[in-house]
Parts: C-alpha cells; structure tokens; sequence
C-alpha cells in the first residue's frame, strides 16, 4: 500500500482514542510502542502531528503513520 492509498477501518463507536487505533490497526504491537510512535511525532491525524495519545477520532478522521493511512469509518 502506498502512502496515498488509505485503509478502512470500522468502529462500532461513534469515537475511538488514538493510542487504540494504532494498535487495532497494527500499527502498534502495545500501548508503549503508540505512545512512543506519538512522542516521536510519527503519528499524524487528519494531516497534523498529533501529540495526544487520548485524542478522539470520529468516523472520517484518518491517521497516518510509517507511510500507512487508515481512514475511521462506521461499522455496517
């Protein structure tokens, strides 16, 4: 997948913290290798850095890492 392609990826919740994306997504093995992805400014949401491990992601936000982007979308 290149960087311009984007991933889905359903949730059932209206919302989803960050640092458990990065790990449902398996951009993360735990909850200590996101919060390190997010220190070290590897982590962008929406096309921003973001520093906040607890930031609120809703269904259309996308979140971008290593080259990978998954893009939050509503569970059918």
């Amino acid at each position: 997948m290149s960087s311009t392609d984007s991933q889905d990826l359903p949730i059932r919740d209206e919302m989803i913290r960050l640092g458990q994306l990065l790990k449902l997504a398996s951009l993360a093995e735990d909850g200590i290798q996101a919060k390190q992805l997010i220190e070290d400014g590897l982590v962008k949401v929406n096309g921003e850095i973001e520093e906040r491990r607890g930031r609120q992601l809703h269904p259309g936000d996308t979140v971008s890492v290593n080259g990978e982007t998954i893009r939050i979308v509503t569970e059918d």
